[in-house]
């Protein structure tokens, strides 16, 4: 129970006793106007059923209030739960678009990888053929060299 539902319960409490202690009073006949018309009614009781009335109202309206502002928070948390569920499969598609778009990145840079030893092991056989091809140069006329020089030495001796 709130606050205000308590107050009201301990105001009505203090009438019921304010009543019970004062009761001879409270129901002391006295002549009333109703406007038109004059009646004899004990005056306190009157105010004391007007007063208790008008506290039952209060009461009735205070938690027909209170239900409905705890209606309202039931119907925001189920909202706020429908919500969540939604931010968190949104959030699960990013993740899956995320890792289709680094698996489908990986795999283009695997082949881009792939393509770039490719053309590397060709340019690396296209040196090492010239250097080859050089190599054999080289030796070739060192061979020539030699077999001159040995045909030289062999022609004096």
């Amino acid at each position: 129970m709130s606050a205000r539902i308590l107050f009201a319960l301990f105001v009505l409490l203090l009438l019921v006793l304010f009543s019970w202690l004062n009761w001879g009073e409270v129901t002391k006949p006295t002549s009333l106007s109703l406007g038109l018309t004059r009646v004899e009614a004990p005056l306190g009781l009157v105010l004391v059923v007007a007063l208790g009335v008008v506290s039952l109202l209060y009461l009735i309206f205070t938690i027909g209030l209170e239900t409905a502002a705890l209606l309202e928070v039931r119907r925001y948390a189920r909202e706020l739960l429908h919500y969540k569920k939604l931010a968190e499969e949104a959030e699960q598609s990013r993740y899956t678009e995320l890792r289709r778009y680094l698996e489908e990145e990986l795999k283009r840079l695997a082949e881009v990888e792939k393509e770039e030893i490719r053309a590397l092991e060709a340019r690396l056989a296209e040196i090492l053929e010239k250097h080859g091809n050089t190599l054999a140069a080289y030796i070739g006329e060192l061979e020539d060299q030699v077999l001159r020089l040995l045909q030289e030495r062999g022609g004096n001796a």
